[in-house]
């Protein structure tokens, strides 16, 4: 009667099980859970000291459980086996389970330690970048070159979406992966970052590319990468650090050296302030031309989009408490001053930080839009050269 009794519970097991796999075939065929492809010399030995520790682990799980489930089966008390109460410990198999963890162990470490040691070898480099990250977005700065630009998500709100909205837009095949400003780099060049933060701790995550460094206040840290094919490779900020952590991509594009020379010469153009061999140096901010209501809204409302309607929301009435609304704002509704000093230099012990980072037009702009919108009717023009005032 028992062996009837423990056949039907195995019966009913293996049953389950495979009743289990069945139920799981169609998804595995587009379920992929490895880390990506490598691009670097650095990821791809990532890559091999991944799927090395994996294999290990797998040869290590068949045996541990392989041995596990025989005992169970093989000494089962149905086939009368009985525990050998007279069983005192062996100094050879003492021997045996304490050198065979630790040869393991070297096995792994060793590979472990030089990858880590490659990883932490940035010297030589055939150019640096200084990496800023910011609540919430980066700066890339090549000192050598003279240009330095921010980048910021480039989905839309629209497609994102807010608290009590109906259904956003369709979204893009690169949601909340796409920005405006990649970094861009040369293919085959040793490429050294220097990464450090301007509010909190950050993280510079490119996986493809074997790169996750921690950006923090006041320190600088270093790491390197050489992509030896052309692309694009895309990444986050790894490191929780506020409301739009969630919002703070990374692209990198690697160009061949023809490319990125003329990537370089129009990003000296845009964002140098030298000029760019064979190109007229381009004209400094003109803040002196008064522009009118209709086109300072129009601008501003780009502006809000894209550093403002995250917080305070696309109709203005923001979260509060943390969020307050800038409906009916007192600090909107008051004195331009007041505003632009709020832009410009934050709010201690709130979450409002500076925006010194975007220009005169654009923080004229964003301010002339929220002082008429959202049921704001002030009328209140703020020109570019009021916010260039103020910044002295």
């Amino acid at each position: 009667m028992k062996k009837i009794k423990n056949s039907s519970i195995w019966a009913g097991f293996v049953a389950l099980a495979l009743a289990l796999l069945g139920f799981m075939t169609p998804a595995l065929a587009s379920y992929d859970v490895n880390i990506p492809p490598p691009a670097t010399p650095i990821s791809t030995q990532i890559y091999g000291l991944h799927m090395y520790i994996l294999w290990i682990c797998v040869v290590i799980f068949f045996i541990v459980f392989g041995a596990m489930f025989y005992s169970i089966f093989k000494f089962r008390k149905s086939k009368g086996a009985q525990p050998d109460v007279n069983f005192h410990e062996s100094t050879l198999i003492e021997i045996i389970w304490t050198t065979i963890p630790f040869v393991i162990l070297l096995a792994i470490a060793i590979p472990a330690t030089k990858t880590v040691l490659d990883m932490k070898d940035a010297s030589n480099p055939d150019m640096t970048i200084k990496v800023t990250g910011y609540q919430w977005g980066w700066r890339y700065d090549y000192a050598a070159e003279d240009v330095g630009f921010y980048s910021n998500l480039a989905t839309p709100w629209s497609q994102i979406g807010q608290p009590g909205e109906t259904a956003p837009e369709t979204k893009n095949p690169d949601y909340l992966l796409e920005v405006d400003n990649p970094l861009v780099v040369p293919v085959g060049k040793r490429v050294r970052l220097l990464v450090t933060s301007n509010d909190v701790i950050h993280g510079w995550y490119v996986p493809q590319l074997g790169v996750n460094q921690y950006g923090i206040p006041g320190f600088i840290k270093d790491v390197w990468f050489r992509a030896d094919k052309a692309g694009t490779y895309k990444g986050q900020c790894s490191q929780i650090c506020g409301k739009l952590h969630g919002y703070m991509p990374i692209t990198v594009i690697v160009k061949s050296d023809a490319d990125y020379a003329t990537w370089l010469v129009e990003a000296k153009t845009k964002w140098g302030s030298k000029p760019a061999v064979a190109v007229a140096q381009p004209a400094e901010e003109d803040t002196s031309k008064k522009l009118g209501l209709a086109e300072l809204k129009a601008d501003g409302e780009k502006v809000y989009a894209a550093n403002c309607v995250a917080c305070h929301q696309a109709n203005g009435k923001g979260m509060p408490p943390a969020f307050p609304p800038l409906a009916g704002s007192k600090v909107v509704l008051g004195a331009a001053s007041q505003q632009i000093d709020v832009m410009l230099n934050g709010r201690a012990g709130t979450a409002m930080q500076s925006f010194a980072k975007l220009s005169n037009s654009e923080l004229a702009a964003v301010i002339t839009y929220t002082k008429n919108s959202f049921g704001n009717s002030t009328g209140v023009l703020v020109q570019a050269a009021d916010v260039k005032a103020a910044r002295k």
